[in-house]
């Protein structure tokens, strides 16, 4: 298929654009951030305005620059940039028009962010979300056809790397979590800390949490820089925690996908999807709350054969379960 991606050229949206390539498909990227304006604040402004006046430049450089040229499909990842005009517009340039989202754009945390999104639901000929939440809202919102899809790890991205001793000492750790602080995580990770659990914490904006001066000394850094340390950060870690974000109403992350794929122990809070993706004690281990989490810790750092069992089967069932960006394109674009 020739397919227009309107997109982010990196992270998730990236994988996925990667991901259409390696089946074979013809893909243009067209990144709508390559016309937002350099301007300080502009970023603020676009988040919690939803993007006002933005959208119109997007949607005139986007037009300029397909023109009259033809695709089978046009993916449009996300989709807070693009305003409802856009998305009809593109029925002229391509036969099918379909949205992939795996934020949650009927959230009450991001509602603004994704006002144009919920504008133009009804312009596409298929709308595909990853919570079960979004399916009965997509359609009130318009959608003609909504596809459920589980969220996706990437074959490439999320494959374990071949390490070098500097790699172990760099990014060995006992339990470690990658993620950017929200408001009830900082309590959760205080509790850990004073419970005495090993912790290692990668991520963004820990500095504003309350309880910063107790894990302060469990921060090693900001977000790390791509994949590449992504990977390495987990592989090494002996146990990987999995936080959900209440506001957004998650029950897995892509987190949930991402660290049995790449083969180390997930151990994350018990959902009902966790549930149904791994068996828990045997291919992932769930907790209930921060005092539950930090037993659970304690008990595998002491029986590291039971650490590397574990991890074992949880990476079997990963890559038995197929949730892999090839896969669900393939999905999204066979629903076509």
């Amino acid at each position: 298929m020739r397919i227009l991606y309107l997109g982010f050229r990196s992270g998730t949206s990236g994988y996925r654009s990667n991901a259409m390539k390696r089946l074979g498909h013809e893909v243009r990227i067209i990144d709508p951030t390559d016309f937002v304006p350099s301007l300080p604040g502009l970023a603020t402004w676009c988040f919690w305005t939803g993007f006002a006046g933005v959208a119109t430049i997007i949607q005139r450089e986007v037009l300029k620059q397909i023109a009259d040229d033809r695709y089978d499909v046009a993916w449009v990842d996300s989709g807070e940039y693009f305003s409802a005009n856009l998305i009809r517009a593109l029925h002229k340039n391509a036969a099918r028009v379909v949205n992939y989202n795996h934020d949650d754009p009927f959230g009450r945390r991001d509602w603004t962010r994704f006002r144009h999104y919920r504008a133009a639901a009804k312009e596409y000929d298929l709308v595909a979300v990853v919570r079960t939440c979004n399916i009965e809202e997509a359609k009130q919102a318009g959608a003609r056809k909504v596809l459920y899809v589980v969220r996706s790890a990437d074959e490439v991205a999320h494959a374990a790397r071949r390490l070098t001793a500097d790699d172990v000492i760099r990014w060995s750790s006992e339990v470690t979590f990658v993620g950017t602080c929200m408001e009830e995580r900082g309590a959760f990770m205080r509790t850990l800390v004073e419970r005495g659990v090993p912790l290692s914490i990668y991520g963004r904006r820990w500095q504003r949490a309350k309880e910063w001066e107790v894990i302060r000394k469990a921060w090693r850094g900001p977000n790390l820089s791509g994949e590449e340390e992504y990977v390495r950060a987990v592989q090494c870690a002996k146990i990987c925690l999995g936080l959900l974000s209440k506001e957004n109403r998650d029950l897995i992350t892509t987190r949930s996908l991402e660290i049995p794929a790449i083969g180390s122990l997930f151990l994350a809070e018990r959902t009902s999807e966790h549930e149904m993706l791994y068996r828990d004690n045997e291919e992932a281990v769930f907790w209930t709350d921060a005092e539950d989490c930090a037993d659970k810790c304690h008990a595998l750092l002491a029986d590291e054969k039971r650490i590397r069992k574990i991890a074992a089967a949880g990476h079997a069932r990963a890559l038995a379960n197929g949730h892999f960006n090839e896969n669900a394109i393939s999905a999204i674009l066979k629903e076509l």
